[in-house]
């Protein structure tokens, strides 16, 4: 399952907390010494938390592409070396600043931190801290940040997805794309055609509730939705792809349809043909889940909310790809 974490596409792992001293003098973390070089587990010695933050006892922490790209020095933001990766976690409170008041001591809650997510404890302001519901383990807790928090704006506010309506899914057995299946199909009632690059990927979307699957290296991804839907096509595409793949699912999109753009695991950014927006009147658009967090700051706390009441309520459920121990994790 270690191969989950490095393969473009496939499903996100996770870090698990040894076992060891809740709050001691120091605590271990994987550390960025050098991009593109293997993670360093380091001692840390605790900062004292201000006013506003809290220090959260980290129990599992994502290993998103995001932290994959940071440590190699080809994510969108660069942090100065040396870097704790890591942008999403649960736990519980170890110990609140004077001025806290939206969590306490004890309190199960998951963060988003963008970085230092990786370590047995992470210092973070209140404003990024939700409270898990008793009915939620750490582990799916964890799983939800990130992934649903993009699958729930790229399908609700972005695509503004209706229930009856063909979602076609790209990179399907990754992270988002399960995330998408899951929100699409259980709680907005769409129908999900999922493509993967692979029939063993196929069969875990499909699994995972899609109602047919493409594997789109066996052929041109546009004919085979043809195929399943006819000449009207798809009525919204969530791609984490890029390049060719991108196109093909943009000639797919029927009258009035909206391609939503999440990503380029593919490594190539594929250019819009203007041409084809207009002659189907179809919505080409974008969404990058952490910018709403500094842009709309209550869109982006809802986003997590929803997941986290869709997870209480059982119309969701993360799927984890596998689990790692900390020292494990040092070949991100």
């Amino acid at each position: 399952m270690a191969a989950l974490v490095w393969g473009r596409g496939f499903s996100r792992a996770w870090l698990r907390r040894s076992a060891g001293p809740g709050c001691g003098r120091h605590y271990r973390a994987a550390v960025c010494t050098e991009l593109k070089q293997p993670l360093a587990i380091e001692e840390v010695t605790p900062r004292p938390v201000r006013p506003h933050e809290v220090r959260v006892d980290v129990h599992f922490c994502g290993v998103n592409f995001a932290d994959i790209l940071v440590c190699r020095g080809q994510y969108q933001e660069r942090p100065h070396l040396p870097f704790t990766p890591g942008m999403e976690f649960s736990g519980t409170v170890l110990e609140t600043g004077t001025d806290v008041c939206t969590v306490k001591q004890g309190d199960r809650v998951i963060g988003v931190s963008g970085l230092n997510g990786m370590a047995e404890e992470c210092v973070i302001d209140q404003k990024r801290l939700w409270q898990i519901p008793e009915s939620i383990p750490l582990r799916e807790a964890a799983a939800l940040p990130a992934s649903y928090g993009t699958a729930i704006l790229a399908l609700e506010r972005r695509a503004c997805t209706q229930p009856g309506e063909t979602v076609l899914v790209t990179a399907a057995a990754g992270a988002t794309g399960l995330a998408v299946i899951d929100v699409a199909t259980n709680v907005l009632q769409a129908k999900v055609i999922a493509a993967a690059g692979s029939d063993e990927k196929c069969k875990l979307a499909m699994q995972r509730g899609a109602q047919s699957s493409v594997n789109y290296s066996q052929g041109s991804l546009k004919e085979a939705v043809k195929k399943l839907v006819g000449s009207g096509g798809v009525n919204v595409v969530i791609d984490t792809v890029g390049g060719d793949v991108f196109l093909e699912a943009l000639h797919s999109l029927a009258w009035e349809g909206r391609i939503v753009v999440v990503g380029f695991a593919g490594g190539t950014i594929a250019s819009v043909p203007a041409n084809l927006l207009l002659l189907k009147n179809v919505s080409a658009m974008g969404v990058i889940w952490g910018r709403y967090k500094d842009q709309n700051f209550p869109l982006f706390s809802g986003s997590i909310s929803s997941a986290l009441q869709y997870c209480q309520q059982g119309r969701i459920q993360p799927y984890i790809g596998a689990v790692f121990k900390l020292e494990e994790v040092v070949y991100l």
